[in-house]
């Protein structure tokens, strides 16, 4: 039976069962790990109508005898999508905990809302009475506990990471649920009475079984061209319906995931733009302290192979772009990771090549504010060398920093830079208001 299902290339409806060892056959080779039943294990639940494959949402349909199946072709698509999906398991990105753990009315309804599930299974009340059996066993069909990375800082701080290219590959698949939903309710009026609920989105021919409609497909994404350019982000985060309004949106700077939140300036308050959980993440500095961070594997892309598109990104802040400098935390790192990069000793690869790596892990601090600019200074240094010393590789002014920082923009980004400078000060306040902090359970994880 696997064999025939696995290798046909039929398109009709299939049982739930046999749909469940097509996909475990055509992805047992995905960098993605997959569950070995996607249809009908927990939580998935054939009332609701549909099931989340990767970032494709596949109906559920229910044949005559009250039996339910899937099209086998939707099942072979999902598969062969979440396939390609390349993951680089040294790009994590935290995804939680963030705050408290969530209430279990938080959890309750059809869509995935997979942080405060995975928050609410690892950290939750209930989560030693449920167990491995538990109705959380997979999420969009990944089976996403094999590849969790949980961290403990100083034994008593618990952090919980996925490679990034899952963290995508979820926030996709909940932004379709959401799709699929409201086009399904927008769909309910034009229903009989008597037709399930389960059933809205399916169309039932002459012979009495349910196919799968093809009008289900997810509302395309609409680039962001600016639209809330100068808005301060304390007062735009507050108005109504702003999170419908910006899951509208492709992220502004990988331009292919749907946007999740709303980033913005922490220095001068201002709305960058909607970018989606896996950019907003991979931007935020990793802070030590609030004065002192770690320069991670992360910025290679802030500052390297993608630094023209981040560079555009951060300059959407009206006060940054008019100083032509970035928030604090960012500048000191960009001074520890481009300008100290010669100064940064290397040893010997002790993993049996003849290259030289580099030494420790590099670390940035520093004392004053940008308020102060004349009074703050930067120090780089190197921890946990192999050798055992921990040594000070610089100690560099703010403004020094600030003025090398302007020479690399303009030799990266012209464009950018062209666009910055004194001159742009037209319209901009003297006194930025403060940034209030958004502390709803939405979008905790704002940077």
């Amino acid at each position: 039976m696997s064999e025939r299902v696995i290798r046909g290339r039929g398109g009709g409806l299939i049982a739930l069962g046999a749909a469940d060892v097509l996909w475990a056959g055509l992805t047992a080779g995905s960098a993605v790990p997959t569950p070995s039943a996607v249809f009908t294990c927990s939580p998935v639940d054939a009332r609701a109508g549909y099931v989340l494959l990767g970032q494709r949402v596949v109906a559920m349909v229910e044949a005559s005898g009250g039996s339910w199946g899937v099209v086998e072709f939707e099942v072979r698509r999902a598969a062969v999508e979440l396939s390609a999906v390349e993951v680089d398991h040294r790009d994590l990105v935290r995804v939680g905990p963030f705050g408290g753990a969530p209430k279990q009315g938080h959890l309750e309804g059809t869509l995935l809302r997979w942080r405060e599930r995975i928050a609410w299974e690892l950290g939750g009340p209930d989560r030693t009475a449920r167990g491995e059996g538990g109705r959380l066993s997979h999420l969009a069909g990944i089976d996403w506990r094999r590849i969790l990375v949980e961290r403990t800082r100083e034994r008593t701080v618990r952090t919980w990471w996925l490679p990034r290219a899952v963290v995508r590959l979820l926030d996709a698949a909940e932004h379709a649920e959401t799709q699929w939903l409201h086009a399904t309710r927008t769909r309910q009026g034009n229903i009989a009475p008597t037709e399930h609920p389960a059933h809205v989105g399916q169309g039932r021919p002459a012979d009495g079984r349910q196919t799968a409609s093809s009008d289900c497909a997810t509302v395309p994404l609409r680039p962001y061209n600016g639209e809330l350019q100068g808005h301060v982000y304390s007062v735009l985060s507050r108005k109504p319906g702003i999170s419908r309004k910006v899951a509208g949106w492709a992220c502004a700077v990988c331009r292919t995931a749907p946007a999740a939140v709303l980033d913005h300036c922490h220095e001068h308050g201002y709305v960058r733009a909607p970018v989606c959980q896996s950019c907003n993440t991979q931007e935020r500095p990793d802070h030590l302290y609030s004065n002192d961070i770690r320069v991670a594997g992360h910025y290679t892309r802030l500052f390297d192979s993608h630094a023209a598109d981040w560079l555009r990104h951060w300059h959407r802040c009206p006060g940054c772009r008019a100083r032509t400098t970035l928030p604090l935390p960012h500048p000191a790192a960009w001074t520890a990771y481009v300008a100290c990069r010669s100064q940064r000793p290397t040893h010997r690869d002790t993993r049996g090549s003849r290259g030289r790596k580099p030494c420790g892990a590099l670390r940035v601090s520093w004392r004053g504010s940008h308020n102060a600019p004349g009074r703050c200074l930067l120090t780089v240094a190197v921890d946990f060398c192999p050798s055992g010393e921990h040594r000070v590789l610089a100690q560099v002014p703010y403004r020094e920093a600030a003025k090398q920082f302007g020479i690399w923009l303009a030799e990266t980004a012209p464009a950018v830079a062209a666009a910055a400078g004194p001159d742009r000060l037209d319209g901009l306040p003297t006194r930025f208001r403060p940034v209030i902090a958004d502390t709803s359970s939405e979008d905790q994880a704002l940077f």
